[in-house]
């Protein structure tokens, strides 16, 4: 998953990007945070930016209903990504996962201006918002590609359910004080049978999230790397594994009930499972390009949201 770059070259060795290879932005998608009244300043101060430098503009449809004045055209999902050349979205990394989750099917880049509080992935502040435009808009720009998981649920041989997820799927418990016990294969050679309060299957993009919290390793985002994570594993030898980003994943759910367990994609949408469904997860084919200024750093970006070197 290699960075390409637009006509300057970036920080850390980075190779710059032949001009031909460019985006040409011409239409711009907007989406905010979801019930969010307070991005509705920050939303038409970017409008208006826009509209100056004579661009086309779509709100997103969800994102009208705060925004009763905004006089812009309206579109859905499907369309702002059959439209645009680029999707600017206004909130915390939450509002980004759900805007790459609902665009991962079209080839669109996207841009996050950070409303949220660690942002790792929408990583332009407000006061910078303009600034950082203006250079993108010339060509001054990195882009990374980065890949989401796919998950399809089987039940007795029948797929009755599927997802997407850009940070991680999560097979865990659900309203018991009870663990589950999952049996896990990759690439169709069994691993182990595992008792627990779940189980994290994240990207390298995840690494930083759920995965972390739950004892996993961070990991590079442009590396081709699954981790799998137990979530309060009753064996203590079991230990977080990652593997080739091109590894199937099937789970055997077993002993669970509807209301036991199941699977939750990126935190925000929940499948329910019973025993013996079999979940199946792999790398979606299409990836998701973000674009970032010129002077990203990634490592600085740990520094800043881990807190790394502060006196404790």
């Amino acid at each position: 998953m290699a960075e390409q770059h637009g006509n300057v070259v970036g920080n850390m060795g980075d190779q710059k990007m032949n001009s031909e290879n460019n985006y040409k932005f011409e239409t711009i998608g907007l989406i905010g945070r979801y019930g969010d009244s307070t991005v509705g300043t920050l939303l038409n101060d970017l409008s208006a930016y826009l509209r100056n430098r004579k661009l086309n503009v779509l709100l997103d449809e969800s994102t009208a209903s705060i925004l009763p004045d905004h006089k812009l055209k309206v579109a859905d999902r499907h369309t702002l990504g059959e439209q645009c050349d680029l999707v600017i979205v206004l909130g915390g990394d939450g509002t980004l996962l759900n805007a790459v989750r609902s665009l991962s099917d079209y080839d669109i880049p996207v841009l996050g201006i950070n409303r949220g509080r660690l942002g790792f992935l929408a990583d332009i502040q407000p006061d910078e918002m303009e600034k950082y435009l203006d250079e993108i808009f010339e060509g001054k720009y990195i882009t990374k590609e980065r890949f989401l998981l796919h998950t399809t649920i089987e039940r007795e041989g029948e797929q009755i359910s599927e997802s997407n997820a850009f940070n991680d799927v999560v097979v865990h418990k659900w309203d018991v004080a009870r663990m589950i016990e999952v049996k896990i294969f990759i690439d169709n050679q069994y691993v182990n049978t595992m008792r627990s309060d779940g189980l994290i299957v994240s990207t390298p993009t995840g690494s930083t999230a759920y995965a972390l919290s739950g004892g996993g390793p961070i990991i590079n985002p442009s590396l081709n790397a699954i981790v799998l994570v137990p979530i309060c594993p009753h064996t203590m030898s079991n230990r977080p594994i990652v593997i080739d980003g091109d590894s199937k994943i099937r789970i055997k759910v077993k002993n669970a009930s509807q209301s036991q367990a199941q699977i939750t994609c990126d935190g925000q949408i929940n499948l329910g499972l019973v025993s013996g469904d079999y979940v199946l997860i792999g790398k979606k084919d299409k990836p998701v390009t973000l674009i970032h200024p010129a002077n990203h750093d990634y490592y600085e970006i740990l520094r800043a949201k881990l807190r790394w070197g502060e006196r404790l």
